[in-house]
């Protein structure tokens, strides 16, 4: 199938699915396709894009882009609130996938009585699924895949602009908190203040990859520093000094060397070798800057519902 029997068969759809759509829109490439091809479906004005903002977890950079590509589309934008819900899971250890149903559609649908239309694709669980709308949620493009976006998009002749916190998935400060946010002024704000940090200060240094991780023991905040290509030492050493600064980190240290994570997770992930494999090679490796293995600890707080790194170590002999 062509790039235009593609986007022709998406059109098709929509038009079929509802006379409004509603777009749960991010800013990243999957849902402004979803927006394009809603707007061409439709039209303009039966259209709305809903960015549910995360506060200080959203990246400054992330809420100019969808300013600028709501303007560009010529699509109305509206924000809704959703940072609270994300602070009450993020209490039991982090978990993207319920951050994303409960934290993100959950608003979204509080928001709005249309259908809402998301950017699920192939790369998605639910993408995989298959399923072309569940409870007022639609995934128009849920059987694309990420080639076959970027075709679309460029066939439109749209580029989405790149807030640079990672090559794909950006937005969310939040991801980078490896550990239980139990208190939001001290957990949360860490990976909050030390992202936005970064950005800054790489905002003149060209790079594919660049995020602080939050991990360590409750009662103290580790921030692992992801650049991808490394930064001149001086820059670097400014970096540092900043996170060091906000009083609120006590390591700061430099992932461009192989590392290996201490990990305490929950008997059902610990007793589960595909879940610590997916943990490890499918969330954590592909936002660090260096390989990373695992040494896994049977977590016996019953209140941690996926898992935290508590440590980390250095890999001199790898």
């Amino acid at each position: 199938m062509t790039v235009e029997e593609r986007i022709n068969s998406v059109i098709s759809e929509m038009k079929s699915t509802s006379e409004k759509i509603t777009v749960a829109f991010s800013g990243g490439k999957d849902s402004t396709l979803v927006a394009v091809l809603a707007r061409e479906a439709l039209g303009k004005e039966k259209v709305k894009l809903l960015n549910v903002c995360f506060g200080p977890y959203s990246y400054s950079r992330g809420l100019e882009i969808v300013i600028g590509l709501a303007e560009k589309l010529g699509l109305d934008l509206e924000f809704t609130a959703g940072y609270e819900e994300q602070e009450k899971i993020w209490k039991a250890g982090p978990s993207c996938n319920r951050c994303t149903k409960f934290a993100k559609f959950n608003a979204v649908l509080k928001s709005t009585t249309s259908i809402i239309a998301t950017g699920a694709n192939l790369s998605d669980t639910w993408g995989q699924t298959g399923i072309a709308l569940k409870e007022r949620l639609y995934a128009p493009i849920r059987d694309w895949t990420k080639k076959e976006i970027d075709e679309a998009l460029e066939y439109f002749g749209i580029e989405v602009p790149r807030i640079g916190e990672a090559p794909s998935r950006e937005g969310c400060k939040l991801k980078h908190l490896l550990k239980m946010m139990i208190n939001p002024s001290y957990h949360g704000q860490a990976v909050a203040i030390s992202n936005e940090i970064l950005m800054d200060h790489l905002a003149e240094f060209s790079h594919k990859m660049a995020n602080v991780k939050i991990i360590g023991p409750l009662s103290r905040n580790i921030a692992l520093v992801n650049v991808s290509p490394e930064p001149p030492e001086a820059k670097k050493n400014s970096i540092t000094k900043a996170l060091k600064k906000t009083g609120i980190i006590e390591i700061v240290h430099w992932v461009d060397a192989p590392i290996k994570l201490v990990i305490s997770a929950n008997p059902g992930i610990f007793n589960n070798e595909a879940s610590k494999g997916w943990i490890l090679k499918g969330r954590l490796q592909p936002e660090f800057a260096a390989p990373i293995s695992a040494e896994w600890i049977k977590s016996r707080n019953r209140r941690l519902a996926t898992f935290q790194v508590v440590d980390y170590v250095l890999e001199v002999n790898r």
